[in-house]
């Protein structure tokens, strides 16, 4: 193989890579590709990305169907959240509390048991948590030490996070939430899916379509043993 053959062929390796499966839109319009592809965070992973606002009443509608959903998938199945910050937004500064509320308990390891949480306290409870005296008294109700809160509250890992989401939104293209990207390379919202909670059977059947590509292109592995 010619060197320039060569180079053509790990790129194309790498761009199946970013997305293991073709990046196109759906018939029915349920989904669309990114402009961009994505890589995954982990490899030999199938990774969804949702984007949410604790304030949005649609991202709230999405989390309990996306919650049950991930529950029953294969550990090779993988959620990854990101907060939305929308650069110049009347909202931006309570999206960016909440981003640092969302990234704390991220960093204490409690955005499983609390996520649902949270969107009823803000969204039916009407609970403020965009200052760091609300937010850690909220979590100190809900059984997560105060003193372990403020540190990564204020710690500067999280604070990079924040700074970083609205780099996030740009990279996966969001312009509506709740938004979930598939392998970096299909997205839906409930504008395309016709719903929150319709979302949830457009992002099962792009994973379903994962699995299957996976199966298509994978290479038996020679055993090397002379046969039989």
């Amino acid at each position: 193989m010619t060197p320039v053959a060569r180079a053509a062929a790990l790129l194309a390796t790498a761009v199946i890579g970013l997305a293991g499966v073709p990046a196109q839109a759906a018939a029915d319009g349920t989904y669309a590709p990114l402009k961009h592809p994505q890589p995954v965070t982990q490899t030999d992973t199938r990774e969804v990305v949702e984007f949410f606002w604790y304030g949005c009443s649609h991202s709230q509608a999405l989390e309990q169907p996306l919650e049950d959903w991930i529950a029953k998938q294969p550990k090779d199945v993988v959620l990854r959240r990101i907060p939305v910050v929308w650069s110049g937004a009347p909202d931006q500064d309570v999206e960016r509390a909440h981003a640092r509320l969302y990234y704390t308990l991220e960093r204490l390891g409690q955005v499983d048991r609390l996520q649902l949480a949270v969107f009823q306290a803000v969204r039916d409870q009407g609970a403020d948590l965009t200052t760091e005296d609300a937010a850690a008294q909220w979590a100190e109700q809900h059984q997560v030490d105060r003193g372990r809160f403020a540190a990564a509250y204020e710690s500067p890992e999280v604070a990079q996070e924040v700074d970083r989401a609205p780099q996030e939104m740009a990279r996966y293209e969001v312009n509506e939430i709740p938004a979930a990207i598939v392998q970096g390379a299909n997205q839906t919202t409930p504008s395309r899916a016709g719903g929150a909670e319709q979302m949830v059977p457009v992002v099962d059947q792009l994973v379903s379509q994962l699995s299957t590509q996976s199966q298509k292109h994978q290479v038996p592995m020679k055993s090397g043993l002379p046969p039989k």
